[in-house]
């Protein structure tokens, strides 16, 4: 039986992918560098120490990568954090599977101050047990540090009894390489073959449909196949 869930938040919770995207597209065109959105975009999920490599040597990094995240992270919150959204129902989410006795973990890429700002939003405060970001750890996804980390926060239960939920191939990579089972989200924009190659278990649409499967039978949720309108929306994808 699942008791303890792991949430990504940017793409999962919180409808923040495209801006994210846009915000490093941007930032990439002020250091020197033009990169197709759709490239960019790809790579959301990871922190920035795993991000620039993908578009930067190791001799631009050491001359300017600090200056272009921090120059991103600045134009992010001024030109896009005020226009992030909470996806559906991720509250009532939240409180049903509290009310059920599971214990809650969000695990984010984000910096502390933007994950606070994310928990605002969703409108979650005391409703999960504890957080991690990517300023607590070394690494960010695909690495399983920050899922460590909120393993260890929730006082290191088996991993038979953890499920991570995330919506993109990244959050299924960390979270293998901790033996923890995922749940794809695709609600965040990655293909539904990318998610279930990087080895998601189950595929759902979003938090409201996660919300509806744990109503519907508690003791099954997530693991209950893939309903009728999630297959569809793969599909288009």
């Amino acid at each position: 039986m699942v008791e303890n869930v792991i949430f990504d938040v940017d793409g999962t919770l919180i409808d923040s992918v495209d801006e994210h995207a846009e915000a490093w597209r941007r930032s990439f065109i002020e250091f020197g560098r033009d990169i197709p959105f759709a490239h960019v975009r790809s790579q959301i999920g990871k922190g920035s120490d795993q991000l620039l490599p993908v578009f930067f040597n190791d001799e631009e990094l050491e001359r300017f990568g600090k200056d272009l995240d921090e120059y991103r992270s600045a134009l992010f919150k001024r030109e896009f954090l005020p226009k992030v959204r909470a996806f559906p129902r991720v509250k009532e989410l939240f409180q049903q599977l509290r009310k059920r006795g599971r214990k809650i973990a969000l695990a984010s890429s984000a910096k502390d101050d933007e994950l606070k700002r994310y928990v605002e939003l969703c409108g979650i405060d005391g409703l999960f047990e504890t957080k991690t970001n990517k300023d607590e750890v070394d690494k960010s996804k695909p690495h399983p540090d920050i899922f460590e980390a909120a393993m260890t926060k929730l006082g290191k239960p088996d991993p038979a009894t953890v499920v991570v939920v995330g919506d993109t191939p990244y959050d299924a990579l960390a979270a293998g390489k901790l033996h923890l089972a995922s749940v794809g989200v695709l609600c965040g924009g990655f293909r539904a073959e990318d998610l279930r190659t990087a080895g998601c278990r189950t595929l759902v649409k979003d938090p409201a449909e996660l919300l509806r499967r744990l109503e519907e039978d508690p003791e099954a949720w997530p693991w209950d196949a893939a309903s009728r309108d999630t297959s569809k929306d793969e599909e288009s994808r």
